[in-house]
């Protein structure tokens, strides 16, 4: 699959940092940012943009849930290369402080994305039009599609749709719940009542269809795509980005950065973390649910594996 106007984001720390409270260290970001550059991808998520208080710190939630400019600056100072990719960051409706954000001309930051649920819509579209007017390019993200009402839903998109402020509209599978029929079912729903808007796709491995998935969306036309090395991501991960590579058969793109930064750095990780597809996340994803139960599920030494158990309590009336 070739097509000139598709771009890559990789999410790596934003959505991988969901596993592990976003305690990589320094020397492991810079790697990645490293293998991103050389890779010759078009964006890189490196975390989000939170507020610090007494209940959300840097020692207990790491320093990648808040990116405070210096720390971005010293990664991307760490390695240099031809065109580097666009660093982004996400930000959480009712989490975050505007008046803290930098104007773009003075921040290593290009893009900020916001991510809300559609009963938020209009919070996320204000963040939005704020982000905007600082500068940077901008992104929503409806999380939960396949959980809402299809009525409320096209509400939402046709708001998204006359915000003129808004670069990308991003389908989201949160749950891992989507086939490949639903992933064009949604675009078009997404064509139809935001006709205006450049779409993303951001899928999670739970029924081991990410890949395919957004393989699904390039064909149905969605031109920025978000993947993870290695698949890292929260539950059972995302679409993994070495694959995506591979597929898309554009030769901007270098995949060697990318298994280098996997057998150096992913592998030892994943003796520590666990992330990727089991027959718990599968369950969870077939049921259209949140992984967060999941995700306890698999905490439990005893329990982690009892996938029968995990069925029967999830469908339990």
């Amino acid at each position: 699959m070739y097509r000139k106007q598709i771009k890559v984001l990789d999410c790596s720390i934003r959505d991988g940092g969901l596993i592990n409270n976003y305690q990589f260290t320094m020397d492991f970001v810079k790697a990645i940012y490293r293998a991103s550059c050389d890779s010759g991808i078009d964006y890189i998520e490196i975390g989000k943009k939170l507020c610090e208080s007494d209940e959300y710190t840097r020692e207990k939630y790491g320093r990648w849930n808040f990116c405070d400019e210096e720390d971005l600056k010293q990664v991307v100072s760490s390695h240099k290369c031809e065109n580097p990719p666009v660093l982004a960051v996400m930000l959480d409706v009712d989490r975050v402080d505007v008046k803290s954000l930098l104007p773009a001309d003075q921040s290593v930051v290009g893009m900020v994305r916001i991510a809300c649920y559609v009963p938020d819509i209009d919070k996320g579209l204000d963040l939005v039009k704020r982000t905007k007017d600082l500068g940077y390019e901008t992104t929503i993200n409806i999380m939960a599609s396949s959980a809402v009402i299809e009525t409320e839903l096209i509400e939402a998109l046709q708001q998204v749709n006359e915000a003129t402020e808004v670069d990308y509209l991003y389908l989201v599978d949160s749950y891992g719940a989507f086939y490949s029929e639903q992933v064009t079912s949604y675009l078009k729903l997404y064509k139809e009542h935001a006709p205006n808007k450049e779409l993303g796709f951001h899928a999670h491995n739970n029924q081991q269809l990410a890949f395919s998935n957004t393989q699904q969306a390039i064909i149905d036309g969605v031109n920025l795509l978000d993947a993870t090395i290695n698949g890292i991501g929260r539950g059972a991960g995302n679409c993994n980005l070495e694959l995506l590579l591979n597929f898309l058969k554009n030769p901007k793109f270098d995949v060697r950065p990318i298994y280098k930064v996997i057998q150096e750095h992913m592998v030892p990780l994943r003796k520590k973390i666990e992330w990727g597809f089991n027959d718990i996340y599968g369950i969870s994803g077939h049921l259209n649910h949140h992984p967060r139960e999941a995700m306890k599920q698999r905490a439990n030494a005893e329990t982690k594996d009892n996938c029968y158990d995990f069925l029967i309590d999830s469908t339990a009336d």
